[in-house]
C-alpha cells in the first residue's frame, strides 16, 4: 500500500483495477483482511463485518469474487473449512507461505518467513509444481 493512500483508498483501488464493482462491502472484506494476522473463514469475516449489516450471504458472494480476481487466496488446510487471505506481490507481506495448524485448539498461523531451500524445490518438481505448504503440529499455547 502506498504510505500516502488512505486504507479505504487502497482497497478501492485494487477492487477497481480488478474489474470488479466498488462496494462498501468489498471494501470492508479487504479491510478486515489486511489486518488479519492469518487466514480467516467466511464465519471470521462475516461475524467482523456484523456491526455493518453485511450478510452472510454477500459477505461469501464478495469472498469468492475477490479470489476469482485475484485480490484472494482460498486455502483449505485439512478441516475442510475455506480460509482467506490477501495475495500480494512475492516481496511483500501475505505471499504465498506455509501455514502451521495446531492439532490440539485449531489455530491457523502464517509462517511467512519460512522458504523453501533450493534443493527441496529441486526435489518437489518430481511430483509437480508446490502450491501450498501446510505443517501440522502443537502450538506454544497447547504444548
Amino acid at each position: 500500500m502506498n504510505r500516502k493512500q488512505r486504507p479505504n483508498d487502497w482497497a478501492k483501488e485494487t477492487i477497481r483495477s480488478a474489474g470488479l464493482r466498488v462496494t462498501p462491502a468489498r471494501v470492508a472484506t479487504l479491510d478486515v483482511l489486511q489486518h488479519s494476522d492469518s487466514p480467516m473463514t467466511h464465519g471470521e469475516v462475516s461475524e467482523a463485518l456484523s456491526d455493518m449489516n453485511i450478510d452472510k450471504a454477500t459477505v461469501f458472494r464478495n469472498l469468492n469474487d475477490l479470489v476469482s480476481a485475484n485480490i484472494l487466496r482460498r486455502s483449505e488446510l485439512g478441516d475442510h473449512v475455506w480460509r482467506f487471505e490477501l495475495i500480494q506481490d512475492s516481496d511483500q507481506e501475505h505471499s504465498a507461505h506455509p501455514h502451521f495448524v495446531c492439532v490440539d485448539c485449531g489455530s491457523v498461523s502464517c509462517m511467512e518467513r519460512v522458504e523453501l531451500t533450493k534443493r527441496s524445490q529441486s526435489l518437489s518438481l518430481h511430483f509437480g509444481r508446490v502450491t501450498e505448504i501446510l505443517l501440522r503440529g502443537h502450538c506454544n499455547n497447547c504444548s
